[in-house]
């Protein structure tokens, strides 16, 4: 009988040997730590990790005018633009003369269906300048955008024409609403 006691204390007694000289060695370690003050400065660190960055702020900001761009890559890219590699100057020069970015990718869906039924040769997908036999040319996307925008800004937006029923009494004075309503509904379609 006595072999049999041996191994089941021998059982029972190891874990609680174990468990005891792991609380004990705890106690003197957290003891020693309160002593040199170690927890008092890991508080502080931990304190002032949680404090937002302004790192943090940048990238949100950064976020959210990249969502602009690929939103409006995406879309170019869906409908086959040649647009597509000027998405993010679109964005920037909407930005710097104060436009609705989606404004202008909105105005090239309803003219030429994103620049597929352009004049050929012309860069003109908002049907800017292109009455009768005249039409408007430029030297490549970057000026038409450019051109677009400011004139945009400068005679319709400054003349408090901002919305696309707006600048339609001006843009194609002579539509129905058609052209305001598509306008519209391209821009929805950006945001």
């Amino acid at each position: 009988m006595k072999k049999i006691i041996l191994p089941i204390a021998f059982f029972i007694a190891t874990p609680l040997v174990l468990t005891l000289s792991l609380l004990y060695l705890s106690y003197f370690s957290y003891a020693k730590n309160i002593k040199n003050n170690t927890f008092m400065s890991v508080t502080k660190t931990v304190a002032f990790a949680a404090i937002p960055t302004t790192e943090s702020l940048l990238e949100d900001q950064i976020f959210t005018q990249d969502k602009r761009v690929e939103n409006l890559r995406l879309f170019f890219n869906r409908h086959g633009s040649p647009l597509e590699p000027f998405a993010q100057q679109m964005v920037n020069t909407s930005q710097k003369y104060g436009l609705d970015f989606s404004l202008l990718p909105a105005i090239a869906m309803q003219e030429s269906n994103l620049c597929k039924k352009a004049p050929k040769d012309s860069y003109n997908c908002w049907g800017f300048g292109i009455y009768g036999k005249k039409v408007t040319k430029f030297s490549g996307f970057g000026e038409a955008i450019d051109t677009v925008a400011k004139t945009l800004a400068t005679t319709y937006k400054k003349d408090g024409l901002i919305s696309p029923e707006e600048i339609m009494s001006r843009y194609t004075p002579s539509n129905n609403g058609a052209w305001a309503s598509s306008v519209r509904q391209f821009m929805n379609q950006l945001q």
